[in-house]
């Protein structure tokens, strides 16, 4: 059966004018012809709804352009819109078809594919389709759903396409041939930039220049700097076809010959078993980012950062603001500058210690607006994972995507491991019960000291626990500043800065009797806010008290206080 889409015109009998539902055709919408055809395909199965579907087969068939079978498989698609793993088997059994009858619709399927209606995967588990949210909002709006161009694009948006590009084919949506074909459409469809012209320019081998398109796309998209075998396991899957990958450990392979690639380095000593993006190939391929662009993941941005007035006891206050001194980017360049001509070590490495809630984090960031310096938060459970190997390169990538935010930026950023005491902590004895973990947390420590050894640029630890600190790493921190919980100076500011209507008598009388902790403070502050809210209650005493002894279990006698301030 054969279908000419572009000369075939509609023609309503008079018995096809209304829907079953009481709607005359014309005025029915996209979404109501595909449910009729539905309807009808349940009733009485794929071919006789060819004819008894007519009217609404007509529509939908011209307004998608596709035939009139691809226009109920689509249909029978939509029915189970909401379910991101349709199987052949289901689409079957919902019109009373057998999978083997319904193979022979497998090229319609792919046209649907190749329109991009439908998407599939295909997997070790079986093969499965979804309708993309995008092709459903199309749809609402009673509109052709046409794929956005992915011409004429801007370098950021260029990689948002490969990056989702990359992903379908993670996810086993795509072939690699499929996928090689979008690629190399998207590079010839977009000649106007650098990017494109360079890599085009390589003359490389088809297979060898989706590699190199992997490899900027990890390093831009994932700021990945330290790319294993298995990071490129999704690249080719699980195809028959040999191209090349083994030749990367030996250094045979020709993206390294060209030096597009090559090994990482660690502690001085090439690691023959990662790769990363040459820095000739970044220099030439991503010239058009911005230079002071920072490739660091939980990237905090110093002009995002709110004001805050901090409050601190007298010798936290001389500390800090000598560090903040130091950090001014003037005054850093000059200190860099002279350390380097005497051939010391120019990283500044600070360790922020203290009980939880005196300020630490809060401290690093407002440093970090005052000397417009961004952040690179490290998050240490990102750190950890249940796989051999996979945690010490973990750490590894932290550093060096740092080194390169370093070296991109115009301005130094700063690195924070927050809540640090996991990974500064006093090395283990390799137990009997976990040495693996234990070898594990030890090898991370060890990378860690050496990092800070050959550190160029800031970092910053905070942690509760110094006491548990290994000695290596207390050596390697160049300035440590302790925060005290507040005086009572400290403790007024604190409760006026966070409760300005509070009466005076009532601030100093809580300030006297709690020696409570800036966080501690500010939970007492946020819950008098929620109450206010749902009961307008203002900021009666007796509240504050409770909220007081149930910050400070310890305290002794807060029931006598309470007694005494009501």
């Amino acid at each position: 059966m054969k279908f000419n889409i572009s000369t075939t015109k509609v023609n309503f009998s008079p018995a096809q004018t209304e829907s079953g539902d009481n709607i005359p055709v014309k005025e029915m919408c996209l979404l109501d012809h595909i449910e009729k055809i539905n309807e009808i395909s349940k009733k009485s199965g794929i071919s006789k709804a060819l004819a008894g579907a007519k009217c609404h087969l007509d529509y939908v068939w011209e307004k998608l352009e596709i035939n009139p079978v691809q226009a109920v498989l689509f249909s029978l698609f939509m029915e189970r819109s909401n379910d991101n793993n349709i199987l052949i088997s289901e689409i079957a059994e919902s019109v009373n078809c057998s999978e083997i009858r319904i193979i022979k619709y497998m090229n319609d399927f792919e046209e649907l594919e190749k329109k991009r209606l439908i998407r599939c995967r295909r997997n070790d588990d079986g093969i499965f389709y979804r309708i993309p949210r995008e092709v459903i909002d199309s749809l609402r709006k009673d509109i052709k759903y046409i794929p956005k161009k992915k011409e004429k694009l801007s370098v950021h948006r260029l990689f948002k396409v490969l990056k989702q590009v990359f992903n379908e084919r993670m996810g086993s949506e795509l072939s690699y041939d499929a996928m090689k074909t979008e690629l190399l459409d998207l590079l010839n469809l977009n000649k106007h930039l650098l990017f494109c012209q360079k890599i085009i320019s390589y003359k490389l081998d088809e297979d060898d220049l989706i590699l190199l398109l992997c490899f900027c796309h990890l390093f831009v998209n994932n700021h990945d700097d330290y790319i294993i075998s298995g990071d490129l396991e999704f690249l080719y899957g699980d195809e028959t076809v040999d191209y090349g990958i083994e030749e990367l450990s030996p250094g045979d392979h020709p993206l390294m010959e060209a030096k597009f690639v090559e090994y990482t380095n660690s502690n001085g000593f090439v690691n023959s078993d990662s790769w990363k993006l040459s820095d000739m190939a970044k220099k030439e391929l991503l010239a058009e980012f911005k230079q002071n662009r920072n490739y660091g993941k939980n990237l905090i941005l110093f002009d995002t950062i709110k004001a805050k007035k901090m409050f601190y006891n007298p010798r936290e206050t001389e500390e800090i603001k000598k560090l903040i001194s130091l950090l001014q980017d003037e005054n850093y360049s000059k200190i860099l500058d002279r350390l380097d001509g005497k051939g010391m070590r120019k990283g500044f490495a600070c360790l922020f210690s203290g009980r939880p809630g005196t300020g630490k984090t809060e401290t690093a960031y407002q440093i970090a607006r005052e000397t417009k310096r961004n952040i690179m938060m490290v998050d240490i459970s990102e750190t950890k994972s249940c796989w051999y190997g996979e945690s010490e390169k973990r750490i590894k990538k932290i550093f060096d995507t740092y080194r390169t935010a370093v070296e991109n930026s115009k301005i130094t950023p700063i690195l924070l491991f927050n809540e640090a005491d996991a990974v500064i902590g006093k090395r283990k004895e390799i137990s009997i019960a976990n040495p693996l973990i234990d070898q594990t947390e030890n090898t991370i420590q060890n990378i860690i000291l050496q990092e800070m050894e050959n550190l160029s640029g800031i970092m910053i630890a905070t942690t509760n626990l110094t006491q548990s600190m290994d000695k290596a790493f207390e050596r390697r921190f160049l300035y440590k500043i302790t925060f005290d919980k507040p005086g009572l100076e400290s403790r007024i500011g604190i409760w006026n800065s966070l409760l300005p209507g509070l009466a005076d008598k009532s601030v100093r009388e809580l300030s006297s009797r709690y020696n409570l902790s800036g966080g501690q403070i500010e939970n007492i502050a946020r819950k008098t806010e929620v109450d206010d809210i749902i009961n307008g209650s203002g900021l009666p005493m007796e509240t504050l008290v409770d909220y007081c002894n149930a910050e400070t279990v310890n305290d002794l006698n807060s029931e006598s206080l309470k007694n005494y301030i009501l």
